[in-house]
């Protein structure tokens, strides 16, 4: 099998802020004590002075950026995961969604990938807390290439908006010019199939196609959706997958509590006239621990191989 190219989504997040930058002077970021990880760090050093370095005060940092919102000005607020939604969902709800602030936060350090920091930095309910937020738009890009492109429709979209990625290096999915026509709330049919249906978000996108390239072998042909967007959920797309494969299974790195798997599940539940298996995987209501990533993802069956198996048994039970 070709080696993957690999890029941190990360990177990708630091490297479009200074592009927008240089086009539009209204972009503003701010930073809580930590961006040399979340990269606006790249941005800082370009515009020292649309940049805000707010230290450890990640709600004081939202307030601020609604603040700047108020004034015409676009901020990014970045932080990790873990601080940017569990910390400040006070400020978040009132300062942003119940303002409908024009405040855009992109999180890094999502799900338990972030590995030896332990179940105090593995945020895996933040998806959840989000979505729960009327007027938040919600979105988990699945590598470098689409962060770029979500992060300019970020900017160009009007309201407040959450974005999450992962710490760790990502393969690249997809050619630039495959992202021209991507939409905010429109999910992606990657690979096509026939039999099941792997709705996946983020960092799971890729070890879904995994999960696909494994099926094939079994003669088991699976539809992969990318499904960037998981507020506003593309309904229609998932009501399209129960019906032409009749069995769904969505893949997160996130509870599946209030997660994809939850939306997907409602949207079947309150609209679906066609029989579907369905299966969510995801933590199920438990905080992980500290290891490796590879080690964390198997024992939680979020491998490929726990993919394979849950499909296999799915379509053939």
């Amino acid at each position: 099998m070709k080696k993957k190219q690999m890029k941190n989504p990360r990177n990708a997040y630091g490297e479009k802020l200074v592009e927008l930058g240089e086009k539009n002077k209204n972009i503003v970021v701010l930073d809580a004590d930590l961006s040399k990880s979340t990269k606006t760090i790249m941005f800082a050093k370009e515009f020292p002075d649309r940049f805000f370095e707010m230290g450890i005060a990640e709600a004081n940092m939202i307030s601020t950026a609604a603040g700047l919102a108020s004034c015409g000005k676009i901020p990014f607020a970045s932080t990790f995961a873990v601080f940017a939604t569990g910390r400040v969902y006070d400020q978040i709800r009132m300062d942003l969604a119940y303002s409908q602030s024009n405040v855009k936060i992109f999180a890094t350090h999502g799900g338990i990938s972030v590995g030896k920091d332990g179940a105090s930095h593995q945020m895996i309910e933040d998806i959840a807390l989000m979505r729960a937020l009327p007027n938040m738009t919600v979105l988990a890009p699945s590598d470098a290439t689409q962060t770029s492109k979500i992060v300019e429709l970020m900017a160009d979209h009007v309201g407040p908006m959450y974005a999450r990625v992962g710490r760790a290096n990502a393969p690249i999915l997809y050619e630039p010019e495959y992202m021209e026509t991507l939409e905010l709330g429109k999910g992606m049919i990657v690979e096509e199939g026939d039999d099941v249906s792997i709705l996946a978000c983020g960092t799971m996108v890729d070890t879904a196609l995994d999960a696909q390239r494994h099926l094939k072998k079994k003669n088991i042909s699976a539809k992969i959706i990318d499904m960037h967007t998981i507020k506003p959920l593309d309904e229609k797309l998932v009501l399209k997958c129960a019906k032409e494969t009749g069995h769904i299974i969505t893949i997160e790195e996130h509870s599946v509590i209030g997660g994809l798997g939850a939306a997907v599940a409602e949207t079947l539940a309150e609209q679906s006239r066609d029989p579907v298996g369905f299966y969510r995987m995801g933590i199920r209501d438990h905080f992980c621990e500290s290891g490796d990533p590879a080690d964390l993802l198997k024992k939680y069956k979020l491998d490929q191989a726990a993919i394979t198996k849950t499909a296999e048994k799915l379509v053939n039970d």
